[in-house]
């Protein structure tokens, strides 16, 4: 069953809304080439499309969003998320599970990343992607106020911080393989199983 929320959402952006931010773009094409893939959050499909994979999976809680996905991958496998439950997903199944732009949207993270944690193979690679929020975000808050910078209307239910994230991955029993890094208002950060 389709999130009905989140399609109502999706139903707002136009079905081709451009290209992806060039910063992600970048990011995950640094990935490499991966046998299966699993793009966990994928929306419609953008920036799936730049992932080098054998095989790629795409999940989403949003059926509006997942139909674009497949329309513009027709070779992956769409596969509808229910939220907040676990992913009818085998274990160890992928190499590299991405995770763009996902996490500020989910109630239940530590659910997610557990979940993608169990579906990646031993040694697997997790590449998450989400808003940098920190002291630039609270002198904002201070300078302009707090719901100029926060939108109650706003999808966004978390807010990560470098600090944060890399705790996040570490109590869901992910290796970071480096720093989180920030580009262009992002955090990237990659982890392994």
């Amino acid at each position: 069953m389709s999130s009905r929320y989140d399609d109502e959402i999706w139903l707002l952006v136009p079905e081709d809304p451009g290209p992806p931010p060039a910063h992600l773009t970048a990011f995950v094409r640094s990935l490499g080439h991966h046998g299966r893939v699993l793009d966990l959050g994928a929306g419609d499909g953008r920036l799936s499309a730049e992932l080098a994979a054998s095989a790629l999976t795409l999940a989403d809680v949003s059926g509006v969003a997942l139909e674009r996905a497949a329309a513009r991958l027709p070779s992956a496998t769409a596969v509808l998320a229910e939220p907040d439950t676990p992913l009818a997903m085998e274990d160890s199944v992928f190499d590299l599970v991405v995770c763009a732009e996902t996490l500020e949207h989910v109630r239940d993270v530590q659910l997610l990343l557990s979940e993608a944690r169990r579906v990646l193979v031993p040694g697997g690679t997790l590449a998450v992607t989400t808003p940098a929020n920190g002291r630039r975000t609270a002198l904002a808050a201070a300078a302009r106020g707090f719901e100029r910078i926060f939108d109650p209307l706003s999808p966004h239910l978390r807010f990560f911080t470098p600090a944060s994230l890399a705790a996040v991955l570490d109590a869901t029993g992910f290796d970071l393989a480096g720093p989180v890094r920030t580009r262009a208002g992002t955090l990237l950060a990659v982890a392994t199983r």
